[in-house]
């Protein structure tokens, strides 16, 4: 990558785009812009390969049979894998995060193997289904501020040892374990169960991405007004008594 470029990738938009997470592809799009940098953006469907040059892949949220068809052509494919070692960022969503994980139960009820990106494993809940408001502590070592989102998932996500959790819940389920973790990340791997989309309730989440990508401290400011007016809007209305 140039210092003014960047390539983005949705990966799989007609599989795992259901719960409006092409709002986060939208979002990285226009920080990115903002800030001066000529972005190439690629969205490769699910019978195209995946571009290995890519500088930040985006996974969405999706039923359970299109996650299963997904993770089956990804591990085909091998693309992603191939990406992330040669230093691409990824940022998944709920069946995109399960996916990336070591193992998932897929829609008939088997252990489907993961891509083995993030160490964590996704069985079924036996519960209530996670649904609704969250509101979390996103790690400190992140430097980012509180977490808005909103949950809508059956599988309850283990994390192993290589594994940190992403946020720590104070509303909400998260990862369903009970341990008040919410998602999970390495180094350049992320994944999530928060909708919203995330990047338009959480910009800052799309800033560390660029950051990353371009191995910079700090990017020049942009206008978050409307950011800001939104997060405000949801945080109020996730704390509100019932």
């Amino acid at each position: 990558m140039s210092d003014n470029s960047l390539r983005l990738v949705w990966v799989y938009p007609d599989l795992l785009s259901t719960y409006g997470d092409q709002g986060n592809v939208l979002v990285v799009e226009r920080r990115a812009r903002q800030r001066g940098l000529d972005v190439q953006r690629v969205d490769v469907r699910s019978d195209q390969p995946i571009p290995t040059s890519g500088d930040i892949y985006l996974i969405g949220g999706g039923e359970d049979r299109p996650q299963r068809l997904a993770a089956e052509r990804l591990l085909r494919d091998g693309g992603l894998e191939r990406a992330v070692s040669n230093g691409a960022i990824v940022f998944s969503v709920c069946a995109g995060y399960q996916i990336l994980g070591n193992e998932f139960v897929n829609d008939m009820g088997e252990r489907q193997q993961g891509l083995g990106l993030l160490d964590v494993v996704t069985v079924r809940g036996e519960g209530e289904r996670c649904v609704g408001d969250v509101l979390a502590d996103i790690d400190p070592q992140l430097g980012l501020p509180q977490l808005t989102g909103f949950e809508n998932h059956q599988g309850v996500t283990h994390l192993g040892p290589t594994a940190k959790p992403f946020a720590r819940v104070r509303l909400g389920r998260g990862n369903g374990t009970g341990d008040g973790t919410e998602g999970a990340y390495n180094d350049t791997v992320f994944g999530t169960y928060m909708h919203g989309p995330v990047m338009a309730r959480n910009p800052q989440i799309a800033d560390l991405l660029l950051k990353l990508a371009l191995d910079v401290n700090a990017l020049p400011p942009a206008d978050d007004r409307w950011y800001e007016a939104l997060r405000a809007e949801r945080i109020a209305a996730a704390t509100q008594p019932a």
